[in-house]
C-alpha cells in the first residue's frame, strides 16, 4: 500500500489499543508483531491481540505493510505529526465549538497552565502574529 499523501483519505478514529499500537510504530517505524511486542510494558498483550490490531490499522489506512513469505512487516502509512493535527482539530471541533481561545480559556480558568507556561504561550502568540505580519511590528 502506497503511502497516503492526505490526512482526510483515513478514518481519524482510533481505539486505546490501536493508538497504543501506532505509538510503536511511529518510534520503531517499521518492525514484524513480535518487534512490537517486545516494546510494550510488562503484561504484554498476547501476539494475536496485537497481530490483529495491526491488521486493523491497516484496514483503516493508518498501517502498511511488506510481505516476506508469509512474514509481515508493518510501517506507518500516516505520520504522527499528521495524526496529531487532525485528532487535536477533531478534539477542539467537538469539545470547544472550533475555538481555540475557548480551549485556551478553558486550561487558564482551571488552573492547569502555571505563570511560566502562560507565558510561554504568549511569547508563541507574539511570535505567530509577528509572522503572519510578515515580520513587521
Amino acid at each position: 500500500m502506497p503511502p497516503r499523501k492526505n490526512i482526510s483519505d483515513f478514518s481519524p478514529q482510533l481505539t486505546r489499543a490501536e493508538e497504543e499500537v501506532m505509538q510503536i510504530l511511529w518510534k520503531i517505524e517499521k518492525g514484524m508483531v513480535h518487534d512490537l511486542l517486545k516494546k510494550f510494558p510488562e503484561s504484554k498483550p498476547a501476539y494475536n491481540t496485537v497481530s490483529t490490531i495491526v491488521r486493523i490499522l491497516e484496514q483503516k489506512g493508518f498501517v502498511g505493510h511488506k510481505a516476506y513469505g508469509r512474514t509481515h512487516e508493518y510501517f506507518p502509512v500516516i505520520s504522527k505529526s499528521d495524526y496529531t493535527k487532525s485528532y487535536f482539530r477533531n478534539f477542539v471541533t467537538n469539545y470547544f465549538g472550533n475555538s481555540y481561545k475557548s480551549l485556551a480559556s478553558f486550561f487558564a480558568t482551571e488552573g492547569k497552565l502555571s505563570m511560566k507556561e502562560l507565558g510561554d504561550i504568549q511569547k508563541i502568540i507574539h511570535k505567530e502574529i509577528k509572522k503572519q505580519k510578515g515580520g513587521k511590528q
